[in-house]
């Protein structure tokens, strides 16, 4: 149990126990900065699972029902090693006009799961996929990392760039 869950479940416990000891569920909730509700839930959780059942669980659920099929994905994330330079909705359109339809943010949301949401990791999900594969640089995959490389010198002072 880490130190986080034991401060926790010690704040937890000690609200229960200031209620019993008070008789007074109203004024212990009120000493604690808590909700009667959340007392009463805490309440139950521990008589329904004790102690344990007081770990912060976490309820975030993915809602795959929003996600687009996975051939749709795979079918972006190959489109944008392709042409990493370009942005959502011009992925978007050229996918399109490849007769699959997913929007700009649809675009967007598989870039985020994928860690391509910016140029530059777009660019070394590229360089990871040519080494892995052993591929052959297009045109289009040359000039966007010659790019890269030209944004990354902008930034250095005059005496490195030589």
């Amino acid at each position: 149990m880490t130190s986080l869950n034991q401060h926790v479940i010690k704040h937890k416990l000690e609200l229960l126990n200031l209620a019993a000891e008070l008789g007074n569920v109203s004024k212990a909730c009120r000493v604690m900065g808590l909700s009667r509700d959340r007392f009463y839930r805490y309440q139950t959780a521990k008589a329904e699972g004790g102690i344990e059942a007081l770990f912060d669980a976490n309820r975030r659920k993915p809602n795959i029902k929003n996600r687009v099929d996975e051939t749709i994905e795979a079918a972006v994330v190959a489109y944008t090693l392709e042409q990493p330079s370009h942005g959502q909705v011009r992925a978007s359109n050229e996918l399109r006009q490849r007769g699959l339809f997913v929007s700009s943010s649809g675009v967007r949301s598989i870039w985020l799961r994928h860690g391509l949401s910016s140029f530059k990791q777009r660019l070394v999900a590229l360089e990871k996929h040519v080494a892995a594969t052993g591929g052959i640089l297009t045109e289009a995959q040359v000039t966007a990392l010659e790019k890269n490389v030209n944004r990354s010198f902008a930034y250095l002072p005059s005496h490195v760039k030589n």
